[in-house]
């Protein structure tokens, strides 16, 4: 059994902001600065109450007979009796013999053959310890975004306001960045094990390398580039917030909705129908706090049993980090454009350079991870580069099949029509585009798209060349 080091790090992480969190709050305080002090102890307590109620939720207590665990969950307290109640499990193996509660199978990832299935007995012991694991993980995502984001956002402005860092501020600042980007990697992990449950995973340590490179450049990023441009633009901020989240919050309810499947009864069979929307509700909003500061391994599926999507989708990957990309650059370039002389200690463009260098870099580590250090990369049912190359050459497909304005169609006063665009045409009239080479953005599902053109797609557009040909030829005729 493996020592829940993850629990462990989880829980230090939670008490080191919540105290850096609190003092900061109370120098606020003594300053006089009543709003910083309330907003820091909001995003604070925030996070910590929604911690609460996950614990609470998962280990199911409000059905036991546990009041002293309730009280201490009252009283902020829940992740350290959780941690310490894990450690009590750990150190309770081997002392004590318990009956084996079940047997599980799980495939190891092939090298070259066929997935081997093994067998393992799993005792009550490394049962609660699995539990605690899970629960843990989920709450790392809670506290990153929903608590340690906005918090990290908060004082970086605060920071730049006052031209100037105390140790309490900075100590809480990168507590919450290692918090984020630890909630990042817990939710990459999370995705791979929930796509991937048949198998055994074993994720290397260069793959939580490249994954802390690749969120900890990804989201250090879009806070500097969304506090720079508050900071210049106070009146926009909120349009430009709130689209990103509302944008994100009902995308999985727009996916639902032209899912036409019934409405999901099977996350808890205690919840009403009004419980379960709730529910579904704070996910949804959870999934838009994470993807309005970098993109969710985890992808929403409401239509589906696990509510998780379990395909690979490199498309809307592709859309999605070109258009953050592209979001990004726009938010600086009206920082620079609209940037007061508050900034004149600052090299702007070179500030601008390195903001848009380090996205890219995280980029990189991303592309790293899923090419070489992904532990179930032999099992992709395509490849991710294969996947980026067929979406550009979508996006080319799809301008030049796009008719130019000045295309000679036909003139009704000369009757000009071409025999070779005729014959073109006749020839390829019973052609059809196939189903596996449309490609919609929407969809959740992936293709394997061949590298050749579809006979349909090569028709229109060869004929289209033949008859632009043609017309061109008759008119050079026609010169005197």
């Amino acid at each position: 059994m493996r020592f829940p080091s993850s629990i462990f790090v989880s829980v230090s992480l939670f008490t080191a902001e919540t105290t850096a969190a609190l003092y900061l709050s109370s120098t606020y305080r003594s300053a006089g600065d009543q709003i910083w002090q309330g907003l820091t102890l909001l995003f604070t307590l925030l996070a910590s109450v929604l911690v609460q109620l996950t614990l609470t939720f998962i280990h199911r207590d409000l059905n036991r007979d546990r009041p002293l665990v309730l009280f201490l969950h009252l009283l902020q307290l829940g992740p350290i009796v959780r941690c310490l109640e894990a450690f009590c499990i750990y150190g309770s193996v081997g002392v004590v013999e318990e009956p084996y509660v079940s047997i599980t199978k799980k495939k190891q990832i092939p090298r070259g053959g066929q997935a081997e299935e093994v067998e393992r007995h799993v005792g009550q012991a490394e049962g609660k310890l699995f539990t605690h694991r899970a629960a843990f993980a989920r709450t790392s995502v809670i506290q990153a975004f929903l608590g340690s984001a906005p918090q990290l956002t908060l004082q970086l402005y605060i920071c730049v306001l006052q031209r100037g860092m105390s140790v309490g501020r900075g100590t809480l600042m990168v507590i919450s960045l290692l918090s984020i980007v630890y909630g990042a990697l817990r939710c990459n992990i999370l995705a791979i094990k929930i796509k991937y449950e048949e198998y055994e995973v074993d994720i290397s340590p260069m793959a939580y390398f490249s994954v802390f490179m690749w969120r900890g450049f990804e989201i250090a990023t879009r806070v500097v580039v969304l506090v720079l441009f508050s900071s210049v633009l106070k009146l926009w901020v909120l349009p430009v917030v709130s689209l990103n989240f509302l944008a994100f919050f009902f995308y999985p309810w727009v996916l639902f909705w032209l899912s036409h499947s019934p409405f999901p009864e099977n996350i808890e069979k205690t919840l009403s129908r009004l419980g379960t929307t709730v529910v579904l509700c704070l996910l949804t909003f959870l999934y838009a706090g994470i993807n309005m500061f970098c993109w969710s391994a985890v992808q929403l599926k409401l239509s589906d049993p696990d509510l998780i999507n379990k395909s690979h989708n490199w498309y809307r990957m592709a859309v999605c980090y070109t258009l953050r990309f592209l979001e990004n650059a726009l938010l600086l370039s009206l920082w620079y454009l609209y940037k007061t002389d508050f900034y004149a200690y600052v090299c702007a463009p070179l500030l601008l350079l390195q903001l848009l260098v380090a996205y890219a870099i995280g980029i990189f580590f991303m592309l790293v991870f899923y090419r070489f250090c992904h532990p179930c990369r032999r099992l992709f049912s395509s490849s991710m580069t294969q996947g980026l190359w067929d979406c550009s050459m979508l996006l080319c497909l799809s301008c030049k099949a796009r008719p130019p304005e000045n295309r000679l169609v036909g003139s009704p006063e000369k009757g000009l029509k071409s025999p070779d665009a005729s014959r073109e045409a006749s020839d390829h009239s019973g052609y059809e585009t196939p189903n596996d080479t449309t490609f919609d953005l929407l969809d959740d599902s992936t293709y394997d798209v061949p590298n050749e053109l579809a006979p349909g797609v090569g028709a229109e557009t060869y004929g289209a060349i033949g008859y632009t040909v043609a017309i061109a030829t008759h008119q050079g005729s026609q010169k005197p």
